[in-house]
């Protein structure tokens, strides 16, 4: 048994040899359009002998500027088969970090079967072979999962296999999702400089809701008509023509719950969140590039937009007085221009937000929800918040009685108390944040043996407190404000009557003149 398995090996070494000397030989001694004709002719025997069939499918489609549905439909379906029989695997966590997806590493194999049909799936990736020298980074790896199958089964496997596939692995997906919340930052190129920016995440875990969020239940009420009418509307916004898409701006002064109100909005949805900072976004087509990798089922942020870019006309002194530095650099030309593109500033334009809200690709997808926030919404360029583009304006608000009772439920979980009523008429005379209401609801002791009324009314009392100084506070600066403004008029009112007197000066002085001119006196 051992001499013919020895013989076996013998006889195979000696048949890859001869194949490996005619090939040599046929490379070096035919001509090029000869070798064509018979490596055509040659992989069509191939082909015709060898009787399966590959399909692949690739992470990425369309010039690699979105991922594909179907490349994650089929992550998620090998996922249980994976576990079961692939010997590597990849663990990810999802569900709140409560549990693991197990999925098959690269170059591995697992073997399939459906309606007595067997079929095999191999996850691969391929990587750039040569680094380049170069100020930019080289292509990215591509992975992608193949399919092989007997050419018997191909009416199977086109007709009903690969759509079982894809209804599973989506439904798979619905089971196990896990919110994101996406951070746009620039990528790093072959020496550290600013390349183009990308998407990435953590798990978005917020607790926040509409039931904890201080605000004014009609006005709550409000807003959640609206997100659901919104996230069922594909057949509306179809019917009229319209991008599946809303825009909210959300407007007031720090520490009034803007930000919150996002992750209130992401978790009634049940919606990713990408948080877009546009100073790190080099250019318009990047930013359309950044828009089109977002997925459906999500809500885009602008925090403070009105400080996020110079959307103005402003960019040129500032384009001048970095030429003007430019011109005192010398040295080294490759460290120049590496912190040159460190320090290269934003170029996208008001134009190009624009259209990044409501041009043509912003119909690229469907179900996304876009919202500015801002401390300033009179800085905003009209053009900017009108309707049809920010669809909706929330003003979020000083905190008022009703949002207080909000406030007093969450952190001291009571619904009334003699106080409150103090409190009510304080609210509505003094302008006070939920944040900072809320700072003086805290509960400053974890011991447990201390009386809870005791440390309830200590809060309340704390903030009777602090309601009667920032009331106290606010007099005295509306008293200084009118102080400052009636000497302001007063000034100018006395600049105009010296003004005045000065102009009747020179006109007496201009009548003296002619009327000795005219009789003719000299002095």
């Amino acid at each position: 048994m051992v001499m013919m398995k020895g013989e076996q090996w013998s006889n195979l070494g000696s048949k890859m040899a001869a194949i490996m000397f005619v090939y040599a030989m046929l490379r070096q001694y035919f001509p090029p359009q000869l070798q064509d004709y018979i490596f055509r002719y040659g992989k069509k025997l191939s082909n015709f002998m060898y009787p399966y069939i590959h399909v692949t499918f690739d992470e990425f489609i369309g010039e690699r500027m979105k991922k594909s549905e179907a490349f994650s439909a089929i992550q998620n379906y090998l996922s249980d088969k994976s576990s079961a029989s692939a010997k590597r695997l990849k663990a990810d966590v999802v569900k709140d970090s409560q549990s693991l997806v197990l999925s098959m590493d690269y170059n591995e194999e697992i073997t399939d079967e459906f309606n007595g049909v067997k079929l095999w799936w191999s996850a691969k990736r391929t990587t750039p072979k040569t680094q380049q020298f170069s100020f930019y980074p080289g292509a990215d790896e591509k992975r992608f999962y193949t399919l092989k199958f007997h050419k018997r089964d191909r009416q199977v496997i086109t007709g009903i296999y690969l759509s079982h596939v894809l209804k599973q692995g989506k439904a798979i997906a619905a089971d196990n999702r896990q919110r994101k919340l996406y951070s746009n930052g620039a990528g790093q190129g072959w020496l550290g400089n600013r390349s183009s920016t990308t998407w990435t995440h953590v798990a978005f875990e917020h607790p926040a809701t509409f039931d904890t969020l201080a605000m004014d239940e009609k006005k709550k009420r409000e807003i959640k008509k609206d997100l659901v009418k919104f996230s069922n509307g594909k057949e509306y916004y179809a019917k009229i023509g319209k991008a599946w898409k809303r825009g909210y701006l959300l407007y007031g002064p720090p520490g009034t719950g803007k930000s919150t109100m996002v992750a209130v909005m992401a978790n009634f949805l049940n919606y990713d969140v990408y948080d877009l900072e546009l100073t790190t976004v080099k250019n318009n087509v990047e930013l359309r590039r950044l828009l089109i990798e977002t997925s459906n089922k999500s809500i885009i942020v602008i925090e403070d937009i009105d400080c996020s870019l110079d959307l103005t006309g402003q960019r040129e002194e500032k384009k001048k007085k970095k030429k003007k530095d430019d011109k005192n650099e010398e040295g080294d030309p490759i460290s120049a221009m590496s912190k040159n593109e460190e320090r290269k500033e934003s170029e996208v334009t008001l134009s190009g937000l624009l259209n990044f809200i409501d041009g043509i690709w912003s119909a690229c997808g469907g179900e996304r929800i876009i919202v500015f926030t801002t401390n300033h919404v009179e800085k905003l360029d009209p053009a900017l918040i009108r309707r049809g583009r920010m669809d909706k304006h929330i003003e979020m608000s000083y905190c008022r009685f009703e949002a207080f009772k909000v406030l007093a439920k969450n952190y001291l979980d009571i619904d009334s108390h003699p106080l409150f009523g103090e409190i009510g008429n304080l609210l509505e005379e003094t302008d006070m944040t939920p944040a900072d209401v809320a700072e003086n609801l805290m509960l400053k002791s974890d011991d447990d043996d201390d009386d809870d009324d005791d440390e309830v009314e200590t809060c309340l009392k704390n903030l009777i407190e602090a309601l009667k100084t920032a009331k106290d506070e606010a007099s005295k600066k509306a008293e200084e404000d009118a102080r400052l403004k009636a000497e302001k008029e007063q000034k100018e009112k006395e600049e105009a009557e010296k003004e005045q007197s000065v102009k009747e000066d020179v006109t007496q002085h201009a009548i003296s003149a002619k009327e000795v001119k005219d009789n003719g006196v000299i002095h």
